[in-house]
């Protein structure tokens, strides 16, 4: 029945979905209006649209600008500029990022905005259901009592990836944080692009959250943000200058989201809020720069927390600025550190990034031939030693992969690096040059199967392919999961008889996650009253807890979290796990659609990897209950139907007969338990004849 123009219409639970208000309810079919008054605001946790407060309440519009003295900052019109960069204002120093403001053009936003919101209002009711969010009730109550703050581990806490935390008190949520997940094997979810963390807790609570601090720009930490913000309401974004930088290139590729607040801040400074609650930031050594750490004050000391972090020494020495920062740090009263625990299951210091920088300066400068370097093209440091030793030694550098041009160029623009002309080439361009004084960069050292070291390795590279004049540096290490990929790698480059250089062998790469030994510094530096290791599997959180017991810290004091673990410290003093976990269920990227782990679509699509499909399609008169034809048959990935021509008449037979006997005597004919009769009879058919079990699909159609 048709809803009359009075009626209330039904609660839309699908995202991205905003409808306009009007006199009698909500008109789903029109493209909504960018006027604040008639903007719609999902329900906390629930994932549904209801219309939003007046206009006079409204939320300002949410702009890539810092406040600036003398006027309202989010009202500024948008300027068309470059694509991501941001410009310097009022004679500024770019880097210091104190007058900085993300300008981009808006009309074509707003077409393309406008575009996928009318195609998501017509969407299809499949992909719909898909994208639903979750409405389960929450095991997990919000703070209330202000003797009492919460740390919650939201993801990153049983694998490498998806780091996202939060600490929160009696008015304030604090996120660290929002990263993505790439899928491995473990995951065992074929087709899925990436993993995403849980937010449904936050998102039922995202009127206490004040901003999100983004310690540093690899996708562990930042690659989730496109997919979540909107779930969160769009809170500011608090992180350092090279760092915003990569977000923002990212969100380019979102054109349908609205435009990012990113505050752009400098280590060390500090963010007061309206609720009194003050975030401090503090530098922190990584493997890419503009790194951080992040301190939240209470009244009992401060929530630490480190990032993905090492230390500059020598030897075991803390050197330098390094030392004094964390001195500073220590200084203050600090209740809880939240800290990497990557390489704790490493005794010691690990390798200084000097001495990497120092060996591939070696290689640059002497190996004769052409040279291939695969690293991590995050490696932001790395990326500018390598460009810096070829041009003292004048060599020219041929960028191979999407992210290095791209990383590349957010470098030169932010001010790391000084390129001349002539020094990057393209590969078109490569040959004009002598062999000995080509460097190749490609991304791929994972052994990604479509990657540019991968493809110039099998010589299905367009320009390179490698002899036995050519010298390979693999610059990095193996992530946990990728062993047999770069084990595979390895092969086809010696394959072509290439000089390989691996890590193992040579000292060409330094993690930018400190040893146990290092964190075992950080930690007694610091001084914290408890403490709470993160980032990275159980084994990984478990050897950082036994370095700090072996170092003399308080084994009850160390807490050990899981994904959604709970963690409350009440007036600094006592200590707990909550027994109840947020929500931890996978959030995933698939295709277009983000939404919990389908499980029933991934058993599908392991089934049909495992042993296929097999399709029956037979015409039924349904006045005789005989079949007008011999059924067709479709298989895909079980079978070769030509050499199984008597399995195929085998079941032909076995269809008509079980079709005929079940329609025997019938006055009804029902369709649908037809189908569901003949897809047992033809699995267990299938399965004593083959020992195979394929997805069966009947197709009965009736006349």
């Amino acid at each position: 029945m048709e809803p009359s123009s009075s009626s209330p219409r039904p609660r839309r639970t699908f995202t991205n979905f905003r409808p306009r208000r009007t006199e009698g309810g909500v008109d789903a079919s029109h493209t909504p209006a960018r006027a604040a008054s008639h903007r719609p605001e999902r329900r906390a946790g629930a994932g549904s649209y209801v219309p939003r407060r007046a206009s006079s309440d409204a939320r300002p519009s949410r702009q890539h600008t810092r406040p600036i003295e003398g006027g309202d900052a989010s009202r500024r019109p948008y300027v068309r500029k470059e694509s991501f960069a941001p410009r310097k204002e009022d004679g500024a120093a770019a880097p210091s990022g104190r007058s900085i403001r993300f300008v981009h053009s808006e009309e074509p936003r707003k077409r393309v905005r406008a575009q996928a919101r009318q195609r998501r209002s017509t969407t299809s009711p499949a992909l719909v259901q898909r994208v639903a969010t979750d409405v389960r009730p929450l095991a997990v109550q919000p703070v209330t009592d202000p003797d009492l703050v919460r740390i919650g581990v939201v993801s990153g806490a049983e694998g490498i990836g998806r780091n996202m935390y939060f600490y929160e008190d009696k008015d304030n949520i604090v996120i660290f944080d929002c990263g993505l997940q790439f899928v491995s094997p473990l995951h065992n979810a074929p087709g899925v692009n990436f993993i995403l963390p849980n937010t449904q807790y936050l998102e039922a609570h995202k009127h206490k959250i004040r901003g999100m601090f983004v310690t540093h720009g690899h996708l562990d930490h930042i690659g989730g943000i496109q997919f979540l913000i909107e779930r969160l309401g769009y809170p500011p974004i608090y992180t350092q200058y090279l760092t915003s930088l990569l977000i923002l290139k990212r969100h380019e590729e979102y054109p349908h989201l609205d435009p990012l607040n990113i505050q752009v801040i400098k280590e060390g400074e500090s963010v007061t809020f309206e609720t009194g609650i003050k975030v401090k930031t503090f530098p922190v050594t990584h493997s890419i720069p503009d790194a951080m750490g992040v301190m939240v004050e209470t009244k009992w000391g401060n929530v630490v927390f480190t990032g993905d972090v090492r230390l500059d020494h020598k030897g075991e020495e803390v050197v330098g600025e390094e030392k004094r920062y964390w001195e500073l740090v220590g200084a203050q009263k600090n209740l809880i550190l939240i800290a990497d625990s990557t390489n704790c299951d490493r005794p010691g210091f690990s390798q200084p990034e000097g001495v990497v920088f120092e060996n591939l300066r070696k290689y640059i400068r002497d190996t004769k031939g052409r040279l291939v370097i695969g690293t991590f093209a995050s490696q932001f440091d790395r990326l500018t030693s390598i460009i810096n030793s070829c041009l003292e030694f004048g060599r020219i550098i041929v960028p191979e992969g999407r992210s290095i041009k791209t990383n590349i160029d957010i470098a030169i623009k932010a001010g790391l690096i000084k390129v001349p002309a002539g020094l990057i080439v393209s590969a078109p361009e490569a040959d004009k040059y002598p062999r000995d004084k080509v460097v190749i960069l490609a991304t791929g050292a994972q052994g990604e199967e479509f990657a540019a070291m991968s493809r110039i390795a099998t010589g299905e590279h367009k320009f390179f392919k490698l002899d036995q004049y050519d010298t390979v540096l693999l610059s990095s290490s193996v992530i946990p999961g990728n062993e047999l990929a770069v084990q595979s790698l390895k092969d086809k480059i010696f394959r072509n008889n290439s000089r390989v250089v691996t890590y193992q062998g040579d000292n060409i790469h330094a993690s930018g996650h400190g040893y146990s030994g290092e964190m075992n510094w950080i930690r007694r530096t610091v001084g914290p009253k408890f403490l709470m290791p993160i980032h990275g599997n159980h084994f990984h959180l478990k050897s950082h807890m036994y370095a700090a017991v072996q170092d003399g810290f308080p084994r009850e004091n160390v807490v050990v979290p899981d994904n959604g673990s709970v963690i409350e410290i009440y007036k600094g003093e006592m200590l707990r796990v909550l027994p109840e976990k947020m929500p931890n269920e996978d959030l995933t990227v698939d295709g277009l659609s983000v939404g919990l782990r389908q499980e029933v679509v991934l058993r599908d699509r392991i089934a049909l990897s495992n042993d296929g499909m097999f399709v029956v399609v037979a015409s039924l008169d349904t006045r005789t209950g005989k079949l007008r034809k011999s059924p067709d048959i479709i298989s895909r990935g079980f079978i070769y139907l030509r050499e199984n021509q008597q399995l195929l008449n085998d079941a032909r037979t076995m269809v008509r007969t079980q079709i005929e006997e079940s329609t025997a005597n019938s006055r009804h004919i029902d369709l649908d338990v037809l189908r569901d009769e003949v897809t047992d009879a033809l699995t267990k058919f299938l399965l004593q004849q083959t020992n195979k079990t394929p997805i069966v699909i009947p197709v009965i159609i009736g006349f």
